[in-house]
């Protein structure tokens, strides 16, 4: 199971509805990059491997929130998210927020969830 730094579950689910809780970019080995792509590239494979681990696929991804520490990193951050999600991609929002846990090795620059529907069989 993907690991979180808190007590939470990283991905509930509510009848077809999954929701994924905030992802940031840290390694399994807790480290981070110290750049905002870097960052992005592994918030979005934990993504990845949270639905993964309950069956759905990104996909199924119909909401995503981003939560950033500098709104000057908007722009790198849609470069890396664009090669995650095929059109029509997820609606989203994109906030500024003060900061973001210490649970890395350098500081944290952004955090993603994500809302995601999947029929059942």
């Amino acid at each position: 199971m993907s690991q979180t730094f808190g007590p939470y579950t990283p991905v509930r689910k509510a009848g077809d509805t999954y929701y994924v809780s905030g992802q940031v970019g840290v390694r399994a080995d807790k480290t981070a990059s110290a750049d905002v792509s870097g960052q992005t590239h592994e918030v979005l494979e934990n993504m990845k491997r949270c639905l993964e681990e309950v069956g759905l696929t990104m996909d199924d991804v119909t909401k995503v929130t981003i939560y950033l520490t500098d709104m000057a990193d908007f722009a790198a951050v849609n470069e890396v998210y664009q090669t995650y999600f095929e059109p029509p991609r997820p609606a989203r929002a994109c906030v500024q927020v003060a900061g973001l846990p210490n649970v890395a090795n350098t500081p944290l620059l952004v955090e993603m969830d994500a809302v995601a529907h999947k029929v059942s069989s």
